[in-house]
Formats: structure tokens, C-alpha cells, sequence
């Protein structure tokens, strides 16, 4: 498999169980159509079949005839890629992985431009910045699944529209797919978008004109329910990376920080490292979420020689970046996935975040709880919690019981009034909101089986988000 990949990047797409109708699933339909109309020749595609489909051969009639497509089994997939669900595409030296399909089909688009730069076609699939793909706007109304093309005109333009482009009917015809000749769509006068479609207004849900008052009466009515921001000892306050004698692709400074900032990275990860280099073991996964410029994921594959390091971020140039540092240092112990959190599949010990904005954190916990792994997390961003499809706050029974969305809102809110700048009061205030914001969340972990507590990191002016939750799955023996 390693010679396979040698010179090449290789694409790897399911392959599962079909009907008549349909050969292969969505997400590989459409990955092969846009491989076959940027004619791509530098990318080796791989089908992956599951046990139902692996001895059919009905996915031949609809495989791009201007792409060489190869059939691997799961068993022979490379390590970094069997991590990850499908789409998948992985550089030649099979430690840099791209998971799902949006950051799978703009790499496509982004490898045919450098290859050919003379394709304005294939740039001009992707939208604002060159950071996403284009799609008309009535594509994300997603409350409106039931409604077809015929009563979304817009939609229904762009659709007619994309087969006039040059290549698009040569690219279906390749890939076996019928394009829909569509009637003359309704004059967008006759648009309307019914009341089920149009977005719930946030304020309509968060406002309260019975509610008053600031982040008080809500600590107050914890507190009188037995409920404080009080806040663990660190564990190894003390603890510190020898930086003097660091390589110097370990240190952040080498991440493109100013050195004031730098030393506060550093302190930051000596808090972080502490504590996961006495809960991990030989040969443990230690997952760096939301890794951004890699400098959490560095340090511990340094730290960690013995343990496989997973970086999960969805920005590439900040992957890329922690890439080249650690080609530097000569890491054979880290990967790299350029992914949606959810696109992470594989097994691991230790979940680790540092500075996960937002409704970020929650994700990142209940990825490590269904790991069953422990975790090292410091939240960021308290403003930008909200209610997901996902997640719902507060977080915990225990909290619930207490305090409604709206009060758990409010402590949200003023969680993010601890900058440097601000009175000294109203840091103090901050802090606490931020600390019973992260033991409603410890909390809903103890309630899921885990030991797990809020701390600081030392010193506090590391940085004004310096909480630490931390959390370990508690074993029960069986009788």
C-alpha cells in the first residue's frame, strides 16, 4: 500500500451497498463527478467496498471513464485514514490526511488549479476568500428539505445554469449521472419562503421581558442551591518544560508568535502537558482537537515519543504550518487530519484542547466521553455558547434543576469580561461566571460515569481564559 502512494496523493471513497438506482452513495458520486471534470491526474482514487458491496461490480457503469479507479479493502487502508471517515484523501507521505467531503472536493479544486493554473473554470467553484465552495443561497435552507427545485427558482436557475458551463455534460455523461431537464421555474416575485423556512430569530428565544438583572441574580440562586465557582488545586502547579533546551521547532516562538505571547504559550502548555504527561501511557492516542497552528500536538509528540499524536483541525494552512515543524524535528509519532471534528472516528486515551471557542469545548467533551478517554481542555469564547441541534444548556441535571437557558446564558455572557483591561471587579466577577459555566460542564461529565474538576492554569496571567477541565472515565469493576 506504502508504494501505491509513493509519488501521489490518494483519494479513498466508500463504497457501499446500492440499488439500481443509485451505484454508489452521495458524497463518492460527487467526488468522482468534480474528479472528472478537472480532469485530475495527480490524485490516485481508491473505492473502498463494504462486505455487502465488495464482490459487485455494478459501480463500474457509474465510474468516471476519464479516471483510473483502483478497489482497496478496509483492512489495507493506511493507518491514518481508517481514523477518519469517508471521503478521505491522503498526501504521499501518509501521515497528512483531508477527511469530508467540503475539505476533500476544495483540495480537488485547489490541486487542479496548481497543477493547471490556466483552469479560471475549476478556481471558480469556490466562493469567498477561495476558502469555500460556491452554491447559490437557497442551497442552506435546510428546514426546507421537502420543497423541490420546481418552488425554488433560484435554486432551479443555478441548476439549469451549472449544465451550461463547459464540461459539465461531458463530466455526467463520464460518470454515468442524468441531469434533470428542468420546466421554466417560477419569476422569483412568487419566491416566498413559507414561515417554517425562514430562520428562528435568536433574540425571539433568549429574551425574557420578566427577566432582570446581571450575572448576580444567577450566582446568587446557584449559590443559595449549594452551587460555587470554587476551583481545584492544580495538580503540578511547579511543572515546567526545560525551553532553554527544547529544540527549537518546539517552541511556539517557532509557530510565528511575538515572544511576549510566546511565553505565555509556553505557560499555557506546561499546565496542559503536566497533566497529560502523567495520565498517558505507552502506546496511548493522545487526539490534539481543534489543534490550529499544532502547538499543543508538538510539544506532547515530543513529550510522548511512545505515543501516537493525532492533530484534528479544519483550517489546512494552520496544519500545514505544524506539518513543517515537526518535518523538522523529524516526528515519526504525530498525524495530521484536516477535518470537522465529527469526520474523527478513531479509537483514543487522551483528548486534549486548548482554547476551544465556544460550543467547541462540548463538542470536544462528548467526543472524548463516547471515547470513553480522558481530557484536558481549556474553553474559550463563553459568548458563543448556544443551543445546538446537538447541545442544549445548561448542560448538567444538576444545573438544570437550577438555572434556565436564559440565567445559564447570562453567566455565558459575562464569562468573557476577564480581559486584562477591564476593573479588577469585574475580572473577579468574569471568573466566576467562567468557572460555573465549566462545572456545569464537569458536572454533565460526572453524570456520564467520569471523575472530572475545574482548575486554573498558573499563573493566571498565562492568559485571561486560563480555566482547565479535566476529566478521566471511572472504571467499574464488575461483582
Amino acid at each position: 500500500m506504502k508504494n501505491n502512494c509513493m509519488h501521489e496523493a490518494c483519494l479513498y471513497l466508500e463504497l457501499s451497498n446500492h440499488t439500481e438506482d443509485t451505484v454508489f452513495p452521495l458524497h463518492t458520486s460527487i467526488v468522482l463527478f468534480l474528479m472528472s471534470y478537472c480532469e485530475s491526474t495527480s490524485i490516485k482514487v481508491f473505492l473502498v467496498p463494504n462486505e455487502d458491496s465488495a464482490s459487485n461490480l455494478l459501480w463500474m457503469k457509474g465510474a468516471p471513464t476519464n479516471i483510473p479507479i483502483n478497489i482497496l479493502s478496509q483492512q489495507e487502508l493506511p493507518p491514518v485514514v481508517k481514523s477518519c471517515r469517508l471521503p478521505a484523501l491522503v498526501e504521499k507521505d501518509g501521515n497528512f490526511c483531508r477527511a469530508g467531503l467540503a475539505v476533500v472536493l476544495r483540495h480537488i479544486v485547489w490541486r487542479t488549479c496548481e497543477t493547471d493554473c490556466n483552469r479560471k473554470d475549476v478556481s471558480e467553484l469556490l466562493g469567498f476568500k477561495k476558502t469555500c465552495l460556491k452554491a447559490c443561497a437557497e442551497v442552506s435552507l435546510g428546514d426546507c428539505r421537502d420543497k423541490t427545485l420546481k418552488t425554488l427558482p433560484f435554486l432551479a436557475r443555478w441548476y439549469q445554469s451549472v449544465q451550461e458551463v463547459s464540461g459539465v455534460k461531458k463530466a455526467a455523461v463520464s460518470c454515468g449521472i442524468h441531469l434533470l431537464n428542468l420546466s421554466a421555474p417560477l419569476p422569483s416575485s412568487s419566491a416566498a419562503v413559507s414561515s417554517s423556512c425562514k430562520p428562528k430569530n435568536d433574540k425571539d428565544e433568549t429574551t425574557d421581558i420578566y427577566f432582570r438583572g446581571g450575572p448576580r441574580p444567577t450566582m446568587n440562586k446557584l449559590e443559595e442551591n449549594g452551587i460555587s465557582a470554587n476551583f481545584t488545586s492544580h495538580p503540578y502547579p511547579s511543572w515546567s518544560l526545560d525551553w532553554g533546551n527544547l529544540p527549537v521547532a518546539v517552541n511556539p516562538i517557532e509557530g510565528r508568535l511575538p515572544s511576549e505571547r510566546a511565553l505565555r504559550k509556553q505557560q499555557q502548555l506546561d499546565n496542559i502537558t503536566s497533566i497529560v504527561t502523567k495520565l498517558a501511557k505507552p502506546g496511548d492516542t493522545v487526539v490534539d482537537f481543534c489543534s490550529g497552528g499544532g502547538h499543543v500536538g508538538i510539544v506532547l509528540a515530543h513529550t510522548l515519543p511512545l505515543c501516537q499524536v493525532i492533530l484534528v483541525e479544519n483550517k489546512g494552512e494552520s496544519l500545514i504550518r505544524a506539518k513543517d515543524r515537526c518535518d523538522d524535528l523529524k516526528l515519526n509519532n504525530i498525524w495530521f487530519i484536516q477535518a470537522n471534528l465529527d469526520y474523527f472516528t478513531g479509537p483514543f486515551e487522551i483528548g486534549v484542547a486548548l482554547h476551544a471557542c465556544g460550543v467547541a469545548t462540548d463538542m470536544v467533551i462528548d467526543h472524548c466521553m463516547k471515547a470513553q478517554a480522558a481530557f484536558v481542555i481549556s474553553p474559550c469564547c463563553y459568548g458563543f455558547i448556544q443551543n445546538t441541534v446537538k447541545f442544549s444548556f445548561p448542560r448538567s441535571q444538576k444545573f438544570r434543576n437550577i438555572l434556565s437557558y436564559k440565567e445559564h446564558m447570562i453567566l455565558c455572557r459575562f464569562a468573557d469580561q476577564t480581559a486584562v483591561h477591564l476593573p479588577p471587579e469585574r475580572k473577579i466577577i468574569g471568573k466566576k461566571c467562567m468557572g460555573l459555566v465549566d462545572l456545569d460542564r464537569a458536572c454533565s461529565a460526572e453524570e456520564c460515569g467520569y471523575m472530572a474538576y475545574v482548575s486554573s492554569m498558573v499563573p493566571d496571567s498565562c492568559s485571561p481564559k486560563n480555566n482547565l477541565i479535566v476529566g478521566c472515565f471511572q472504571v467499574v469493576d464488575s461483582i
